[in-house]
């Protein structure tokens, strides 16, 4: 078992590899996106609380973001935890470090996928593209105007992780440009370890 953050900016391919991590050792992935979009029509009192900050339009709060985290902890997995956008900010790390402990559990690695700018903006036009020749929709976020608002983002919120992880030499870092068997062999490494 083991609790892992996968960290690095937008199109990076943490979801990618978060899914191949849940179908091949049992993990279960921790996306606040996915989170979000079910506590909304749970019918739970988070799930209200979700759904009317949303409903207005407004950013969810890190107690709200950090009350479905602690949910989803309290039902342990064999296989460990995958954070996936979360923590985002140096504060939620602090929380998330806190909530571990409280289910007397840690975090065993952070794994950064490095990544080229330039290239990701590439792999986003491609995907909308390929995207568009099966008849597909196109996400909403893969056009570069809101990649790039998405990537700014990160650098400025998200990117201060990186440095804070690694000075508690809990991050690991791996070439997030390699093809995506490269990049999960990697990432068992770094679990093996754990």
């Amino acid at each position: 078992m083991a609790n892992i953050i996968l960290l690095g900016p937008p199109g990076a391919g943490k979801g990618t590899q978060a899914k191949r991590l849940v179908d091949e050792r049992a993990m279960v992935q921790l996306s606040t996106g996915d989170m979000l979009r079910e506590a909304k029509t749970s019918g739970t009192e988070m799930g209200k609380r979700v759904a009317e900050v949303m409903d207005k339009g407004q950013l969810v709060t890190d107690d709200i973001v950090i009350g479905l985290i602690a949910e989803k902890l309290s039902h342990p997995a064999a296989g460990g935890f995958i954070f996936d956008g979360f923590p985002r900010t140096l504060p939620q790390a602090d929380a998330l470090a806190d909530l571990l402990a409280s289910h007397g559990q840690s975090l065993d690695a952070v794994i950064e996928l490095v990544v080229d700018d330039a290239a990701l903006m590439g792999r986003i036009v491609r995907r909308a593209e390929e995207m568009m020749a099966k008849g597909q929709p196109v996400r909403r976020d893969d056009t570069p105007e809101v990649f790039e608002l998405r990537l700014r983002e990160f650098y400025k919120n998200t990117a201060p992780l990186i440095g804070y992880y690694w000075a508690k030499k809990d991050l690991r870092q791996i070439d997030g440009m390699a093809d995506m068997d490269t990049v999960a062999a990697e990432i068992a490494k770094v679990l093996d370890k754990a």
